[in-house]
């Protein structure tokens, strides 16, 4: 059952209102005030029933959970836990009166993420660009590519072999099969031998343990499949073990390699960086305003593409997040290759044309030397906005995961416009950097 916020605050007559306790200029408390949480209640109202299940949380409840969680870096169990002992949290949220029990469970704003999937999310961020006005609205945006890693070790064949073959016991005794054997100790021992694959006279060594461990995880599927239900193998394992039969194939120089169980679909991308060759995760295409630094589109790329393929798909997604089209896009060397894509004009670092006037010159380097304030954003989006290591499942978890990543850099933004618009002159000159 759906149950809507009331959106006009009423004083309470037994207790002490929890609003006239807090600062009202506090910059949480105008956020909350500025966003238009009853267009939220009537887009995700659609996702209730109200006839079936226990009564649901109140929608702008679980909007701000999720705004919170991304704001302040925090986990689902940390955010909960943190709205009950944070009244401005809670006033955040709508409420009327200080709370001293915990709002839901962490896993309510799992379910609330996949009832309301991407398109909730991208309204959510919709609001963000929104509340900017027209500063949101440049002719001129920078793009950029990052990685958004996902939360998996680090792949490599023997560690998935290992872990498949203890999939298959799990389900062998799961089921109650006597298996023959279980080779839970041989595995021990092969782990033990994979552990120096790299030094040069104990190679060979790792190489028979690796191919020993692939013959032992075919035997016992080959095992299972003898001994399971028909009805029981092909509704439930038969997919997962045609996952096991692919990863136990691949060799060294074949593509489109798994690099993990539970998440099938994460791809490898070489970045050439020092400290980092290789991250595993989705490449993402970030879009800011030139000027403002306000983040206006980004998208989730589900294969390993050239940047310069990506361009269309995110500047697509920029007129459709702030319904204004974008005159020319900024970008780095590595988008080689687009002089323009759909009317919109793309510049890129080169030598300056023999024809160009000094002005003209002067105007093309300083539009390249500003393109790199994008590289500090997607840092800040990595170290404070959760985009370093993407928790959530799939690729929707991709495309979630950076949304609210980008929502909460452009609430961010905001606060701090109201930060430095509202706070006196004269306690600015107590600030250190004023002395």
């Amino acid at each position: 059952m759906l149950r809507n916020s009331s959106t006009i605050h009423q004083p309470n007559l037994f207790g002490t209102d929890l609003l006239m306790q807090l600062d009202p200029g506090d910059p949480l408390l105008k956020l909350a005030s500025a966003i238009p949480w009853q267009e939220f209640e009537e887009s995700f109202s659609i996702h209730y029933t109200a006839a079936t299940g226990a009564p649901s949380k109140p929608i702008r409840l679980m909007v701000g959970l999720l705004v919170l969680k991304q704001l302040e870096n925090l986990s689902d169990e940390a955010v909960v836990l943190q709205w009950k002992r944070n009244p401005y949290y809670q006033a955040f949220c709508g409420m009327k009166e200080f709370q001293q029990k915990l709002p839901c469970h962490s896993t309510e704003l799992v379910h609330f993420r996949k009832r309301i999937g991407a398109e909730g999310v991208e309204r959510i961020f919709r609001m963000s660009v929104g509340l900017h006005g027209r500063a949101a609205l440049e002719d001129t945006v920078h793009i950029d590519t990052t990685v958004q890693e996902k939360n998996i070790t680090y792949p490599t064949d023997s560690k998935l072999a290992i872990r498949i073959i203890n999939r298959l016991n799990k389900v062998g005794k799961a089921h109650g099969i006597s298996q023959r054997r279980t080779f839970v100790k041989e595995v021990k021992s092969l782990r033990l031998a994979i552990r120096h694959f790299r030094h040069v006279t104990k190679r060979a060594k790792a190489k028979r343990a690796l191919k020993r461990l692939r013959t032992i995880a075919g035997i016992l599927i080959r095992e299972l499949r003898r001994e399971l239900p028909q009805h029981c193998l092909f509704e439930r394992y038969q997919q997962d073990f045609l996952l096991y039969e692919r990863v136990l194939a691949r060799q060294p120089k074949d593509k489109n390699k798994i690099y993990s169980l539970h998440e099938p679909q994460v791809y490898c991308v070489a970045k050439g960086k020092d400290h980092k060759q290789y991250e595993y995760g989705s490449k993402a295409s970030i879009a800011s305003t030139a000027q403002g630094n306000l983040i206006v589109g980004v998208v989730s790329h589900e294969q390993n593409r050239h940047d310069s393929h990506t361009l269309p798909e995110i500047l697509r997604h920029v007129e459709a997040s702030r319904g204004k089209a974008v005159k020319q896009a900024v970008c780095d060397r590595g988008y080689r290759g687009k002089r323009e894509v759909d009317g919109t004009r793309i510049i890129l670092p080169r030598k300056a044309l023999k024809r160009d006037s000094r002005y003209q010159k002067d105007k093309k380097r300083k539009q390249c030397r500003r393109r790199a304030a994008i590289e500090p954003i997607i840092g800040h989006l990595k170290s404070d906005y959760r985009l370093a290591r993407n928790f959530l499942k799939g690729t929707i978890g991709d495309r979630i995961n950076l949304l609210m990543a980008a929502c909460a850099w452009n609430l961010k933004q905001w606060l701090l416009a109201i930060f430095w618009l509202f706070i006196p002159w004269r306690k600015l000159q107590n600030f250190p950097i004023f002395r």
